[in-house]
């Protein structure tokens, strides 16, 4: 299978966050319409933070959203640098969805076990309804990075050996990342042109492993 992929062009990172926000709202308003839930695997970094922070006073069932995320770094679990924190502070503690429906990678306990311990999670919750993701300079996504191996059928990895640090994270797989309803990179083309050239000319990257049923929407400012 190879990607489908739609490009907007945004003029900035303020319009790629407003982009960013109206979609995600509109995935869940359809979500929820059809099957009373709404499954969002967030990002980390800060293009996608800019969107979180547009999502707080959305008119929404928050009770019907359930939060996954694509990767995690093994830190403690209040770290600043985490994705999980990042996204309890700018989004998540400001809306009403409940506690037991955000599920954090528990990468504080390693690599290995996390990885073990996500997976009964993702599994039930596949298939997702939305996974947002990001765009290294590298074409890494999430934390799937050039040149690492791992095994396809598996549903999350632990990652070691990052080239930034922390070295050791974990990952949801190119397998889990596209089982979903709609897949969408959010990116800020700054430093990561040669990267963008190499996906669209189809090169062996991590972000031409993202394989989902349905179109792949990439947003990219700058």
């Amino acid at each position: 299978m190879t990607q489908n992929l739609n490009w907007q062009h945004l003029k900035n990172t303020e319009e790629l966050a407003t982009t960013a926000a109206a979609l995600i709202l509109k995935s869940a308003e359809q979500a929820i319409a059809a099957r009373g839930a709404f499954k969002l695997v967030l990002a980390g970094g800060g293009t996608p933070e800019n969107a979180y922070r547009l999502l707080i006073n959305a008119e929404t069932d928050w009770s019907k959203w359930h939060i996954y995320y694509g990767d995690e770094r093994c830190l403690a679990a209040d770290h600043k640098d985490r994705n999980s924190k990042m996204a309890a502070d700018v989004f998540l503690q400001h809306t009403a969805i409940p506690e037991s429906q955000i599920h954090p990678m528990p990468t504080e306990l390693g690599g290995v076990q996390a990885a073990t311990d996500y997976k009964a999670i993702v599994e039930h919750a596949l298939p997702f309804d939305l996974v947002l993701l990001g765009m290294g300079e590298d074409g890494h996504t999430a934390s799937l990075f050039p040149e690492h191996e791992h095994n396809q059928d598996e549903l999350v990895h632990a990652v070691y050996n990052a080239p930034k640090p922390p070295s050791e994270r974990v990952s949801l797989s190119a397998k889990a990342l596209s089982d979903s309803e709609q897949v969408v990179f959010l990116i800020s083309a700054n430093n990561k042109q040669q990267a963008l050239k190499g996906w669209q000319q189809g090169d062996n990257l991590p972000v031409t492993t993202i394989k989902p049923k349905t179109t792949i929407e990439i947003l990219l400012a700058g």
